[in-house]
């Protein structure tokens, strides 16, 4: 695996004694780097998507508590500052109870930066695991269609779904990659295109709407997608839009993978019917990049995620291993009660 081309990007960089975010909402007209010093900068910078992706939100909640720590700062309290930034994403909470059981034990601000680092290392070694394990339930010369960005922007670099496709491309089982352009936030258009040019990826973007016409063509033989939530059951919570997709592929014979490090496994989550899903402020699905596109007066209604169930999922690829047709009993013997 030729990383030196595949894992150039990394939008979470700790600086010693801040923090340093690449802007994830300006790209890809700009690439604008926001420093933070504080927990609550880490906080709004998770709130207002400048860090956004499910493993990346969890890495910079961990920096953000050894801000806290550094500056001294009531541990507690920062820890449920950034507990409360987003709600759907598990990796939040599991990198920041993490954190918590380290302060149970005593750890200083330094103890706390080796905390936060290992977490941030760990992920990238789960990431390119991850990679050769989705990427060897591919047959050569497929085409993938994934949604949302699951890449190094959203990861401590390579990416998960992302991941897979790069993997899956150096090692000659993916021929094309499609790209759906995720509205509202165009994550898709915006984050993920942006990612597959740089890496010389033979990449498409198509409409959120286009996707079943394109399976239908059979062009496309995965979808590949991430994760913010696992339930113990398997049904997985992931960004809108993905639900649907998976009722398309399975219509047309479309295999679907969810790709996640275990951190996002959530077995005190009995199913998905369990899962909070995050709703955001209507105006983001009136505008497109703060310009209103749609009449004074209209309202909207705008969840940011949706739940996929498990029967729907045809492999769930972690660091630990794959599960296919994932059920309670598999979710069990792998990640335990």
């Amino acid at each position: 695996m030729d990383y030196d081309r595949y894992d150039r990007i990394r939008a979470v960089q700790w600086q010693g004694d801040h923090l340093r975010l690449l802007d994830q909402r300006l790209l890809p007209q700009e690439e604008r780097w926001i420093d933070c010093t504080s927990a609550a900068q880490v906080t709004l910078a998770i709130k207002d998507l400048a860090v956004r992706g499910a493993p990346a939100i969890g890495i910079a909640a961990a920096w953000g508590v050894v801000l806290a720590a550094k500056q001294g700062e009531a541990l507690d309290g920062a820890l449920a500052m950034l507990r409360a930034a987003r709600p759907t994403a598990v990796n939040l909470m599991w990198a920041l109870d993490r954190m918590k059981a380290s302060i149970a034990k005593g750890a200083d601000a330094t103890a706390l930066e080796r905390e936060a680092q290992a977490i941030q290392d760990e992920d990238l070694a789960a990431n390119r695991h991850m990679g050769e394990l989705g990427a060897a339930l591919i047959a050569p010369h497929s085409g993938v269609l994934t949604h949302c960005n699951t890449g190094s922007l959203a990861t401590s670099g390579f990416g998960t779904a992302l991941g897979v496709i790069r993997a899956g491309v150096a090692g000659g089982r993916i021929d094309q990659v499609f790209a759906g352009e995720t509205r509202p936030w165009q994550q898709g258009a915006r984050l993920t295109m942006w990612e597959l040019v740089r890496d010389g990826i033979p990449a498409k973007l198509i409409a959120d709407s286009a996707a079943s016409h394109l399976m239908r063509s059979g062009a496309v033989q995965w979808v590949i997608v991430g994760a913010d939530r696992i339930a113990a059951n398997g049904d997985t919570a992931n960004k809108i839009g993905t639900y649907q997709l998976a009722i398309a592929a399975r219509h047309h014979g479309v295999k679907f993978m969810v790709v996640a490090p275990s951190s996002t496994v959530d077995m005190a989550t009995a199913s998905g019917d369990d899962i909070e899903i995050e709703l955001r402020d209507s105006a983001e699905l009136l505008a497109v990049a703060g310009r209103r596109t749609v009449v004074e007066g209209a309202d909207a209604w705008n969840p940011v995620f949706d739940v996929t169930p498990a029967d729907l999922i045809d492999a769930i690829v972690t660091e630990r291993g794959v599960i296919e047709r994932p059920t309670t009993k598999a979710m069990q013997a792998l990640f335990g009660r």
